[in-house]
């Protein structure tokens, strides 16, 4: 791994994570290239503020859930065949029901180069420390739909709180989120803004 790059866990002390491409459960349906551990990676920067996310999110009774921090650029270029292959039907009800694979770079759901690639981008969600459950947010991880977008209308009140919750949390520790996804975010000031990095999480 390169140095300025660690395991969120071992810095971030109390953090859940569950790494959705070392896994079968992702849109692909497979684990994909590059991620050969489930465990999450990225800039120490990156853990740094997420140290402070998560302090802030405990005070308001809130653990944090990451879904994937660095991605390989190999895993990014699994996507795109992945995106190129017939459609089997296997993962489109849950992940893409409204769009066909093609779709999800047109519309910015997957990127060629992905800023997660530059190591201080991360997918999360937030938890019920009390009861470990994660917070309802209207829609999963990785759902391409306008119901992932920030604002999306036919969210409840609960829901959509949580929403703002985690973006207020979030931005107040440096992130942005991104339109398409509520579950993504990246650090303003990250240290690699220009680098896409392919080493291997393992």
């Amino acid at each position: 791994m390169h140095e300025d790059f660690a395991f969120v866990d071992e810095l971030v002390p109390g953090l859940r994570w569950d790494a959705k491409y070392a896994t079968w459960d992702n849109f692909t349906g497979k684990p994909v290239d590059g991620y050969l551990v489930n465990r999450i990676a990225g800039t120490r920067a990156l853990c740094a503020a997420l140290t402070r996310v998560q302090e802030k999110a405990e005070s308001l009774g809130f653990g944090l859930l990451l879904w994937d921090g660095y991605r390989p650029q190999r895993a990014v270029n699994c996507f795109l065949r992945w995106a190129q292959q017939p459609e089997d039907g296997r993962t489109k009800a849950r992940h893409y029901p409204n769009i066909n694979r093609a779709e999800m770079f047109e519309k910015g759901y997957v990127a060629a180069k992905s800023g997660h690639s530059r190591g201080s981008t991360v997918d999360l969600t937030l938890y019920h420390l009390d009861t470990g459950e994660l917070a309802p947010m209207g829609g999963d991880h990785d759902v391409m739909d306008p119901l992932s977008h920030h604002g999306a209308p036919g969210l409840t009140a609960t829901e959509a709180g949580n929403r703002r919750r985690l973006r207020s949390l979030m931005e107040e520790c440096g992130f942005r989120p991104y339109a398409c996804e509520w579950w993504h975010y990246t650090l303003e000031n990250e240290p690699y803004p220009d680098t896409y990095f392919d080493f291997p999480v393992a």
